[in-house]
């Protein structure tokens, strides 16, 4: 069985599939029809509206998949490839299950893969955190975005707010009460008929800033579902996010606890 509690209004099925990693569509709708479906202790049969705060119970049997690959570790660090689908929260529960002492650093988007490193011991944590907030480290992604951009190459600002009640953000190329600023750069890499691939280099991390950001000016990410360019994602059935964390580069002064990463390039070969 998976439970979850709705963090927002809708469809059951909606919400069922983004809480619950294992869970299929095809297999939801098995277990609507054998009534293996509780909402708030009542079994239902049909796929109604939920409200925020309505618990739901699904009984079904989940595939066992590896949410991640092991890139590097010693006794402070581990660096894992992240598999698209999974969310950041649940991988770390497998990572934690697996080497004792783990701890959460950064995030990645449910539907971006890649790179993604943490901390083994707690003077670890500390040291990552502060690369993370102090933007030392290098953060290199590659994204395949529909058309162009007009210039080869640039870094990009602008102002991110974000809309809580609809679980995205919002772009602003001027200051907006509450907005934040951001920063992204990029370099074409590939030019192909209908699309580009891009190597974005992440300065300020914020939430869905790169799809956003390039969504914003007239680049979004292929099968992005929601920034994307909905038409052409279904016209050419895409539906997997076409951006991967390539590259995570450490950068730590001599007096640092981990010196001996400094400069370490961690790369996604895939």
């Amino acid at each position: 069985m998976k439970s979850f509690i709705a963090g927002k209004n809708g469809k059951l099925s909606k919400l069922a599939l983004y809480y619950i990693e294992d869970l299929s569509y095809s297999t939801l709708l098995k277990s609507l029809r054998k009534k293996d479906v509780k909402v708030n202790g009542k079994r239902i049969s049909s796929d109604l509206d939920l409200v925020v705060g309505d618990k739901v119970d699904i009984y079904f049997t989940p595939k066992t998949t590896e949410k991640f690959t092991e890139i590097y570790l010693d006794k402070n660090v581990v660096v894992v490839y992240k598999k698209s689908g999974y969310l950041s929260e649940s991988l770390y529960d497998d990572i934690a299950e697996k080497y004792n002492g783990a701890r959460f650093i950064h995030r990645l988007d449910r539907n971006t893969d890649g790179v993604m490193i943490f901390a083994l011991n707690k003077r670890a944590e500390e040291e990552l955190i502060k690369g993370f907030k102090s933007h030392d480290f290098i953060k290199k992604y590659q994204a395949e975005v529909v058309g162009a951009p007009k210039k080869k190459e640039d870094v990009l600002t602008a102002f991110l707010l974000k809309d809580k009640e609809s679980a995205t953000v919002k772009i602003f190329d001027r200051e907006v009460k509450g907005a934040v600023a951001i920063k992204t750069g990029y370099k074409l890499i590939e030019k192909k008929a209908e699309t580009s691939v891009l190597e974005v280099t992440l300065y300020t991390g914020k939430t869905h800033q790169i799809r956003a950001h390039l969504s914003h000016v007239g680049c979004p990410i292929v099968g992005d579902g929601k920034y994307g360019d909905f038409a052409f994602n279904q016209r050419v059935g895409v539906k997997t996010q076409m951006l991967t964390a390539k590259s995570l580069t450490l950068k730590f002064s001599d007096k640092s606890f981990l010196a001996y990463l400094d400069g370490k390039k961690f790369e996604y070969k895939g």
